[in-house]
């Protein structure tokens, strides 16, 4: 079969694949499962493959490369404009065909095996903290019913639940203690995850190159830095630096017509995790900007002056992430001759 173009839907086991020819006549339906699909490709010539940047998309998008087929990952969002009446296997793997010859498409970069094991460690990372603020939200609950009241920061119920343990004449029964004590167990045992978690993140950011140039941006730490090389690489899938900080939602919403223009607030797409990490980095570096008198710090202190400081932090995690992505880009480093890359 003369095979130029092929949408696969995937999914665990079975995989439904639509292919074209070069007049775009659907030459190839057919259903997979999921030890047939690398043998079935390797025998077809190398051709464009199309796949939702969905689970496992990655590593297929690998494995056919690795049989030299050109491979292209597509955002759901992008793909549901070109499903035809009922949605099923079949009409998404034609739509998504479709989608990936558009000239116009957007397209999600490949991760590779690295991006995706420093991916992973964030991962659990971020659960490991949701978990732990869950268990503190229970403890500081369960104590509440005893009248006992304790701040909602993780370090003072750290702090206070010795004491509470300790004390005799707080109200507490012996049953309760027990269980009190468990749970100061499980609270240890999620700090001590976090804190291995942590101690990768900042041996992998001060061994890796492009991390460490990253590491020199204010406002940027281990964590965040770590997170924008598994979430963009080498940010080549970006034209500029402003494609980036749009990507990450740290731009402005858009809801013009007429020729009239109307800019909302930020628009929040892309990704949370890491636009979350970039505003709490800048939030944490406008508390030190009135000790020092470089050009940057005496923007950020008008901009203080004339807006509220969330507005500011997102416009400094706005700036960082477009740095960032000049840094990745060039190959260069934030100060050069005094001066930002």
């Amino acid at each position: 079969m003369n095979i130029k173009r092929v949408g696969i839907d995937l999914a665990k086991q079975v995989f439904q694949v639509h292919g074209v020819d070069c007049h775009d006549k659907a030459v190839l339906r057919k259903q997979l499962r999921r030890n047939q699909f690398l043998g079935f490709f390797a025998t077809l010539s190398p051709c464009l493959i199309g796949m939702e940047a969905c689970g496992g998309a990655h590593h297929w998008a690998r494995e056919l490369q690795k049989q030299g087929h050109t491979v292209k990952l597509i955002a759901p969002q992008f793909v549901k404009p070109y499903v035809k009446s009922n949605k099923n296997d079949a009409n998404d793997a034609e739509a998504i065909c479709e989608a990936v010859g558009r000239p116009s498409m957007r397209f999600v970069t490949i991760k590779t095996v690295a991006q995706q094991d420093l991916q992973a460690i964030h991962r659990i990372r971020s659960e490991l903290i949701r978990q732990r603020t869950a268990k503190v939200n229970q403890i500081r609950g369960l104590l509440a019913e005893y009248g006992l009241v304790v701040g909602r920061q993780v370090h003072v119920l750290r702090r206070a639940l010795p004491d509470l343990l300790e004390n005799a004449d707080n109200g507490l029964s012996f049953d309760f203690r027990a269980l009190l004590d468990n749970l100061r167990a499980d609270l240890v045992h999620f700090d001590e995850r976090v804190a291995e978690m942590d101690k990768k993140i900042h041996a992998l950011a001060h061994s890796e190159p492009a991390a460490k140039r990253l590491l020199s941006i204010p406002g940027v730490g281990p964590v965040s830095a770590t997170a924008i090389l598994c979430a963009v690489g080498d940010g080549k899938q970006f034209k500029r630096g402003r494609d980036m900080a749009a990507w990450l939602g740290l731009t402005p919403k858009q809801h013009s017509s007429g020729g009239k223009d109307r800019l909302l607030g930020m628009s929040k797409r892309g990704d949370t995790y890491l636009r979350t990490l970039l505003i709490q980095g800048a939030q944490s570096a406008l508390k030190v900007i009135d000790k020092k008198t470089d050009p940057r710090s005496q923007w950020l202190q008008n901009l203080c002056g004339r807006r509220p400081k969330n507005v500011a932090a997102v416009a400094l995690a706005n700036k960082n992430a477009r740095i960032a992505w000049a840094l990745l880009n060039n190959e260069t480093n934030y100060l050069s001759e005094g001066k930002p890359a």
